[in-house]
């Protein structure tokens, strides 16, 4: 996929999909109804060319896909400063193994033994969840070290 380069030089596509896998956060950016920009911190997965998130199915983020599919996913580091700009559609899915995606989520941040009690601890079992995916549709990416 083609991307452009802000500053300093832009990184490779390999550089892209190895920083893509390694970064922990990544600021999901999607339209509120009175054309504000909502931006949120996430826990991400990067997988088959897709951003997989979590989220409530009462968040912001979900309701605000529900209206308008456009999104923006900032995953950056600060030191040294580089980072992706993704642009894409996001793709709502309620009809998934929540259990099983939830723990292959959180294995990206935890031994596998304590991501399903951080699961649990985190989520009230009324809680309806959605699975966001998004698969770019355009990028630039940035490094200035």
């Amino acid at each position: 996929m083609a991307h452009k380069v802000w500053g300093g030089r832009h990184l490779t596509e390999e550089e892209i999909e190895f920083f893509l896998k390694e970064v922990n956060t990544a600021r999901f950016c999607s339209h509120n109804n009175d054309e504000t920009i909502h931006a949120a911190p996430v826990w991400f997965k990067y997988e088959n060319g897709k951003i997989v998130i979590l989220s409530p199915e009462h968040s912001r983020k979900s309701r605000n896909v529900k209206q308008n599919k456009n999104v923006s996913i900032l995953i950056d580091v600060e030191k040294p400063p580089r980072g992706v700009l993704i642009y894409g559609k996001a793709e709502l899915n309620s009809e998934f193994d929540l259990e099983s995606t939830a723990m292959w989520l959180c294995e990206k941040y935890m031994l596998k033994e304590k991501a399903k009690d951080h699961w649990r601890s985190v989520t009230p079992p009324t809680t309806n969840w959605l699975k966001i995916t998004v698969k770019p549709e355009r990028m630039a990416s940035f490094d200035y070290s």
